[in-house]
């Protein structure tokens, strides 16, 4: 599975609506073959940070999905949303999900 991680630093005046302008771009991202999920989170210490977690099934299905329109069209939107150039984590690494935590369950 390839495993990418992106911090998005985005201008204030956009934080409150970054979803809503992201949001065609991560609709055609989770609609891709291959893609396994493309989730986004807002951090809590910066509130106009946002963190995308993105999971592909392969490398081939990583370059599908750079090499798609939609993300181009979204890169050309996200560039007059940041504030600065966002930071990444690219690794590829075995299996093909999300595993259970072993160290914590609820308590029954």
């Amino acid at each position: 599975m390839i495993f990418i991680a992106v911090k998005f630093t985005v201008r204030p005046e956009y934080t409150d609506s970054w979803l809503e302008r992201t949001a065609e771009f991560t609709r055609a991202t989770r609609a891709e073959e291959g893609n396994l999920f493309f989730d986004w989170s807002r951090s809590v210490e910066n509130p106009d940070q946002f963190v995308l977690l993105e999971g592909f099934a392969s490398q081939e299905a990583g370059a599908a999905h750079v090499g798609s329109d939609h993300f181009k069209a979204g890169l050309d939107t996200m560039a007059e949303l940041i504030a600065s150039t966002p930071e990444i984590i690219h690794t590829e690494i075995p299996g093909g999900s999300w595993s259970e935590m072993g160290e914590l369950a609820p308590k029954s």
